[in-house]
């Protein structure tokens, strides 16, 4: 079960972008990597194609390692480490801070 999915609310804990607040995008579970909004932005030079006429320097995010993150809790609002709760025969995320139980 991964801990963070698409549409978190997430904290990036580490690296240059320390302390930002964005939501995730798009996980990559097979490289532990996610695309976080507004953060990790890369310049990438873009050659013209035939899809793309335009050339120039593209700004984009790039995936940071899911380690660097903390999920913030909905009900609590603090970033936090994820456990798993068993309820009704489904696994569940829980807050290590106030409990409670999210999808």
């Amino acid at each position: 079960m991964r801990k963070v999915r698409k549409g978190d609310r997430v904290k990036v804990t580490s690296g240059d972008d320390r302390g930002k607040i964005g939501k995730v995008l798009q996980v990559f579970p097979d490289r532990e990597r996610v695309l976080v909004e507004g953060v990790n932005i890369v310049t990438k030079h873009q050659r013209p194609t035939q899809t793309m006429r335009e050339p120039g320097i593209i700004k984009r995010e790039a995936p940071i390692h899911v380690s660097n993150v903390k999920v913030i809790c909905p009900e609590c609002g603090v970033p936090t480490r994820l456990g798993v709760a068993v309820a009704e025969g489904q696994k569940l995320r829980k807050c290590r801070q106030c409990g409670a139980t999210f999808a």
